[in-house]
């Protein structure tokens, strides 16, 4: 029987950490594989896509696949040149992407594969490869329906509503929720008595922007890359303090959190006790969140 499911073949953010302090939560970059009634829908090709590719060859069962890239940083993409289904003719790869038209995707992964970066560019695929247009609103893939939103991280970023099995989904892998707020917190003595009042009230309407993006959603995957600490020496590089993702979750009564995009520096032992203290956070607040860390392998049941 048919299995539909969420899986996890790259968490990390940033760059890969193959590290034996990291080896329980993973070291490849973004990809998150969504398998629903034998439609495969791949979320980034950071170097997880690597395995997930070896994966599907030898399957031999998929051969159309979609890919959504929330942007291009490198570690969002760095696995394309060792994606082996494209190298063989029978796949059908379809990817969408941030951009103004199909030529500017086109042109950005294949850029990443070009001489002097490297050896192998994408004429050499040999799979059959289409962009879907930037500017359509909502794509679908077999029974999967997919929208997207802008987030908050250098570029232009998506995170992705994905409705499938009855269930929301929503994959934000790089995304610094209350940016808004730490900057006008920070420059409040500056303000006058008006300014205040209208900063505040953009803040709330940002705030409730966010909120509603991720409003009942099933199965939130979202960046959580900094403890407090790390956040106030990075404060605008797009990546969110745990302690805000789990507050926003909260807020906009998320049923299951998956912390992700965690940062390369933290090992098993940081990233555990990050999911202690978001517990204790849960427990305050009188909550029914739950709340899990993304991990390598990990694997969600959509039935």
């Amino acid at each position: 029987m048919t299995k539909s499911y969420i899986r996890f073949w790259g968490v990390r953010g940033s760059y890969t950490a193959p590290f034996r302090t990291h080896l329980e939560v993973g070291g490849n970059t973004p990809c998150v594989e969504i398998n629903v009634d034998d439609h495969v829908l791949i979320c980034d090709a950071g170097t997880g896509i690597i395995p997930l590719g070896n994966k599907l060859v030898a399957d031999r069962k998929y051969d159309r696949l979609l890919i959504l890239l929330s942007h291009f940083h490198w570690d969002h993409i760095s696995g394309l040149p060792f994606f082996t289904p494209a190298f063989i003719s029978k796949y059908n790869i379809n990817f969408f992407g941030p951009g103004n038209s199909k030529e500017i995707v086109k042109k950005y992964i294949d850029n990443q594969m070009k001489a002097p970066y490297f050896p192998v560019g994408t004429e050499e695929w040999m799979a059959n490869i289409t962009y879907i247009d930037p500017k359509q609103k909502k794509i679908k893939h077999g029974p999967i329906e997919i929208t997207y939103y802008s987030a908050h991280h250098p570029g232009i970023t998506y995170g992705y509503n994905i409705q499938a099995k009855n269930k929301t989904i929503i994959y934000i892998p790089d995304n610094e929720c209350l940016f808004l707020d730490k900057s006008i917190k920070e420059n409040t003595k500056g303000f006058t008595e008006e300014e205040t009042i209208m900063f505040t009230q953009m803040n709330q309407e940002e705030y409730m922007s966010e909120v509603k993006n991720i409003l009942n959603t099933d199965i939130l995957i979202h960046d959580a890359q900094y403890t407090p600490e790390d956040y106030k020496k990075k404060k605008g590089w797009g990546h969110s303090c745990y302690i805000d993702v789990i507050n926003m979750a909260i807020d906009a009564n998320v049923k299951n959190l998956y912390l992700f995009s965690h940062d390369p520096n933290n090992d098993d032992e940081i990233i555990s006790g990050i999911q202690k203290e978001c517990q204790k956070i849960i427990k305050s607040r009188n909550s029914s969140l739950k709340c899990f860390v993304a991990k390598e392998a990990l694997e969600i049941s959509l039935d």
